[in-house]
């Protein structure tokens, strides 16, 4: 009887014992639960504030873009004022021009001169040409109008054929062409790329090549 009391005592302080872990496992999971549901709350604020940093760096980028083309056309329009857009505008954006369309490197670049005056080798008449850059097996010549029309584009293809003749050192080399204006608009850069024509407006990096992706100018 005595044995039997003592293993019944033993019992209880067992199952007692057994209670107090149990609650105190219970009040673990809870305070587990309550802490995974902080930290979804926190995890939940953090993507909001990252949304809303990406939504304010995405306008920021916006007003940028914006900001660098405006000043580009200004640029733009006081060096066609002053008459000086092809010395100022068109010039420095060759090098990346000739890598972006013949993928020509600016190492490769042998020469580029701006307002060059050169004889026709068989006629000996004298023309003026904007800028011409020779760069690997590449010759480009660019002309650059105030105002750029059809005829203007119609009339500069015509001409690129003989453009070789005033240049002899170059005669083993292809010749391309690059017709450039402040304002371009998008009918002129389909006509110009019909007729095989590197065509140039002012964007975001001042010079912009408006051809569609992939273009090949035709080589003269």
């Amino acid at each position: 009887m005595f044995n039997l009391e003592e293993m019944m005592a033993q019992l209880i302080q067992t199952v007692a014992q057994t209670s107090r872990e149990l609650q105190m496992f219970k009040d673990e999971m809870r305070d587990f639960k309550e802490e995974m549901l902080a930290f979804k709350d926190e995890m939940r604020d953090f993507k909001e504030e990252m949304l809303a940093f990406k939504d304010e760096m995405r306008d920021f980028k916006e007003e940028m873009r914006l900001s660098n083309r405006q000043m580009n056309r200004r640029w733009g329009e006081l060096a066609n004022k002053m008459g000086t857009m092809a010395e100022d505008l068109i010039a420095p954006g060759i090098p990346r021009i000739l890598r972006t369309v013949v993928d020509c490197p600016e190492e490769a670049i042998e020469s580029m001169a701006v307002r060059v005056r050169r004889r026709d080798a068989e006629t000996g008449a004298m023309r003026e040409f904007d800028v011409v850059a020779a760069c690997g097996e590449y010759v480009l010549v660019n002309e650059t109008k105030s105002t750029l029309r059809s005829e203007d584009i119609r009339a500069f293809a015509d001409r690129l054929p003989g453009v070789r003749r005033f240049f002899p050192e170059y005669e083993d080399r292809k010749f391309i062409g690059a017709i450039g204006s402040l304002y371009v608009d998008e009918a002129l850069v389909r006509r110009g790329e019909k007729l095989g024509l590197i065509v140039l407006g002012f964007g975001e990096e001042v010079v912009t090549v408006l051809n569609s992706p992939g273009f090949t100018p035709r080589a003269f």
